[in-house]
């Protein structure tokens, strides 16, 4: 029978953590689902780990790539999938039972839904209440307010470029998404704690900030036309209006700028470049 819902799972040095994930998917309430885990040339016993839930369950696939990325995992995984909906998870979350069918329940009441996300918690190297901002378009573009475990139509995802494989630094998740919605599409957040993501010591956080400026353009680049309509209309309305100090965004992108007016400086200065340079040649 063809699954309703694919779980990705790229997996690259994770073997440690990947049964407590893979376990979290077994126990869902669910249970029309594939599994397929990418093991992105580890050097650990990943594969070993994986085979053990494929001989147990025929639901669970194991692809093996070179090392490419996470992005390259994905994309793989995914255009390996057969399901309807996707679900990326990585190989160090969980995700606890109620998640994929309070999400497809979702999806079947309202068809209109683009994508559902949840509520989590941090654990590991911190452990407490993922406070994320309500996701709204305008704050979105500049700063991500979903995480990488949520879930969307694979026909959606086959309209985009995928996942960016050149974004070898991180938020190649948040990139995607920009690629994936727009402005008036229907995100919902499931209300109740459905995912567990883990916090390590090794975290890609410290590169991504290291690289902050080449991470932020490279976003900007692949999605200039999101951001060149919402520059145009935010220059007109200061230039035709009179705007307070107090009404400066409240925004970031991601990690990268704490001070929105600072990024606008710079795109403004910049306009020029932004509007005639072609988006990045995403490799698919």
């Amino acid at each position: 029978m063809k699954p309703v819902l694919s779980i990705i799972v790229p997996c690259f040095n994770q073997a440690v953590f990947l049964s407590e994930t893979l376990d979290s998917i077994l126990k869902q309430t669910f249970q029309e689902w594939e599994c397929i885990v990418v093991n992105d040339g580890s050097p650990d016993n990943t594969s070993e780990i994986a085979e053990s839930y494929v001989k147990q369950d025929s639901r669970f696939r194991l692809i093996e790539t070179e090392n490419k990325g996470v992005s390259a995992a994905r994309n793989t995984g995914i255009r390996a999938s057969s399901g309807e909906f996707i679900l990326p998870l990585d190989g160090d979350d969980i995700i606890l039972p109620q998640y994929a069918q309070l999400a497809i329940d979702r999806f079947r009441q309202f068809p209109e839904t683009k994508l559902v996300y949840c509520q989590a918690l941090m654990f590991g190297e911190k452990n407490e209440y993922w406070e994320l901002p309500e996701y709204k378009w305008e704050k979105f573009i500049f700063n991500n307010s979903i995480f990488n475990p949520c879930i969307y139509r694979r026909s959606d995802y086959d309209k985009t470029l995928g996942y960016d494989e050149n974004m070898k630094l991180g938020l190649e998740d948040w990139d995607f998404l920009l690629g994936l919605l727009d402005k008036d599409d229907i995100v919902y957040r499931i209300p109740k704690v459905l995912l567990h993501y883990r916090i390590k010591t090794e975290s890609k956080t410290s590169e991504v900030l290291a690289n902050k400026e080449s991470v932020v353009w490279q976003i900007i680049n692949n999605h200039s036309d999101i951001y060149r309509e919402y520059l145009y209309g935010r220059i007109y309305n200061l230039t035709n209006e009179r705007v307070s100090s107090t009404e400066k965004l409240d925004m970031t992108i991601g990690h990268a700028v704490t001070k929105p007016i600072r990024l606008y400086r710079k795109l403004i200065h910049n306009i020029k470049s932004i509007v005639s340079r072609k988006k990045y040649n995403r490799s698919r």
